[in-house]
């Protein structure tokens, strides 16, 4: 890294030339040059990541840490603006706050250039030591990763800031003018470097996601499941027949995905451990082969996050395979006080569930291995993951589980806790309006939607249409743990109508009329549409 430094503050003086020394050259072309050197610095070392066996995206472990320190309610904000895509929309903002730092540093190497050849390393000291919390992650492949990465970029800035005291000694004004043809060469010369760094960013990007993402699955064998989900009912899923109706069963590939892992782990079913510790009668750890030596069933299970918002697509229904949760803790032994049952992932994500729910009979908690008849995919938690029907994810349903540790409700928070998320989260009652929307011709449409409430099922939707209220009828459930589709005929009148709907859930309880946000335990409210009819 000094040679770097020495090498870099030499060129940088040999090659600005009489007249025009670093001093003399103009901010805007500094920070363009250390816009493209951030550039170089950041596609270079996602570049290697996707091509050297040990080392990590310094974007996402960035990311990552990020999401780790962030402060209560911010998990609330970010999905409801982006969603499904907050993963990329937190990594695209470390990106441009990279870029923007090499902006800036650009125009302090105008006079000091050690200064800002010392702020690239201390940025790519800051990635490597996100890395370590990564278990794929090896330090040494890392440091060199940064190192090559850091060197590249300062030998970058040096580069273009030598052209950039060209450009500025040559323009025939003092202020910026495109048509001066040393600028012109200049800002092309920066553009094509930073363009070029970002593409090689993202081929290795690409590249490590490849490697994460296909871990060997379509390999692994799974035994067939000994109790069988029964065939779909007829009149289980009207979507056929109602254009913009959800299935009744959400493919893997549409699925919806919210977790905190910016990258897929990758794991090996060769090497792969169920660890069973904590307040048990024996700790046992189970090999994957050892796990599916257990009976295997499979069961329908509507899911749902609890950032998702009324009327939102956080929620799906699958067919999910697997053994059955309480098979598992019985071979360790559940000793008596143990109120809390904490899943762990691989990458240490952790979520705690109430030991009373898991035990209880009138549900049926899994350790699922397969998705719709497929072994789980990368993204949703290969090799195994929990299932709990009833409870928001958060407090469930772990992914690329490698632990299951039996304590007390008091002695451990699960991830989200302590960032101002309920400790016990049941699956409020919900309900959406899926079609109509926008603007429709008037006569006959279907209103429709979905709602659910597992694992206490739904017995009654209601649907207002401006102020008066209809039954809906219901699809044939495939059981209290999953949700159902909802129809009403509706022969639509010319003008603007308002739409309400809501759910009654197995219990009899009416879903909540008054909205709230997702934070702490899961939106409240119903779901409403404002539709123009022609």
């Amino acid at each position: 890294m000094q040679h770097a430094l020495v090498s870099a503050s030499t060129d940088l003086a040999d090659q600005t030339g009489p007249g025009a020394g670093p001093a003399s050259i103009q901010p805007a072309l500094a920070a363009a040059a250390g816009t493209a050197a951030a550039a170089v610095a950041l596609g270079i070392a996602e570049l290697l990541a996707g091509l050297l066996p040990g080392t990590a995206s310094l974007v996402a472990a960035v990311g990552q840490r990020v999401i780790d320190l962030q402060p209560p309610g911010a998990k609330d904000i970010v999905v409801a603006l982006f969603g499904t895509n907050d993963k990329l929309a937190l990594e695209i903002v470390v990106v441009l706050v990279g870029l923007a730092i090499g902006a800036a540093l650009g125009v302090v190497a105008i006079r000091r250039f050690a200064l800002a050849a010392g702020g690239f390393a201390v940025f790519g000291t800051i990635g490597f030591a996100s890395t370590l919390a990564d278990p794929l992650a090896q330090p040494a492949m890392v440091a060199l990763q940064t190192a090559i990465a850091v060197g590249l970029g300062i030998q970058s800035l040096s580069w273009m800031l030598a052209r950039a005291g060209r450009a500025s000694a040559s323009s025939s004004t003092a202020r910026s003018d495109i048509t001066d043809p040393a600028r012109r060469s200049f800002l092309l010369q920066t553009g094509a470097i930073g363009v070029a760094a970002m593409v090689a960013g993202v081929a290795g990007r690409r590249l490590l996601e490849q490697t994460r993402s296909a871990p060997g699955d379509a390999a692994v064998t799974i035994p067939p499941a000994l109790d069988i989900a029964a065939e779909l009912p007829t009149g289980a899923d009207l979507s056929p027949t109602i254009d913009g109706l959800t299935s009744i069963v959400i493919p893997n590939e549409s699925f919806y995905r919210i977790d905190t892992a910016l990258l897929t782990p990758t794991v090996d079913v060769a090497d792969w451990t169920l660890r069973i510790h904590g307040m048990v009668e024996r700790e046992t750890t189970l090999t994957w082969d050892e796990l599916l030596a257990l009976p295997i069933f499979e069961q329908y299970v509507t899911i749902a996050c609890v950032s998702n918002e009324v009327g939102g697509r956080l929620v799906g229904n699958a067919k999910w395979s697997g053994v059955r949760l309480r098979d598992v803790l019985e071979l360790a032994g559940v000793r008596d006080g143990a109120t809390q049952l904490v899943g762990r992932s691989v990458d240490g994500w952790t979520a705690g569930m109430p030991t009373a729910w898991v035990m209880d009979p009138s549900r049926e908690p899994m350790i699922a291995v397969r998705m719709n008849d497929e072994p789980l995919p990368p993204a949703h938690g290969f090799p195994a993951r929990l299932i709990v029907p009833g409870l928001y994810g958060y407090v469930s349903a772990t992914k690329w589980l490698s632990e299951l540790e039996l304590t007390t409700l008091e002695a451990l928070d699960g991830y989200w806790v302590p960032k101002g998320w309920a400790k016990e989260a049941p699956i409020l009652t919900q309900s959406r309006i899926d079609t109509p929307k926008g603007t429709v011709a008037s006569g006959r449409v279907p209103i429709a939607g979905v709602a659910w409430a597992p694992d206490r099922g739904i017995s009654r939707v209601e649907v207002s249409i401006d102020d008066t209220w209809y039954d809906a009828t219901l699809s044939q459930p495939i059981s209290d743990a999953t949700w159902v589709q909802w129809v009403l005929p509706w022969d639509a009148t010319a003008g603007r109508h308002t739409i309400r709907v809501r759910a009654t859930d197995g219990n009899g309880d009416v879903q909540t009329e008054s909205r709230t946000p997702p934070a702490p335990d899961g939106a409240r409210g119903w779901d409403v549409v404002s539709l123009n009819v022609t």
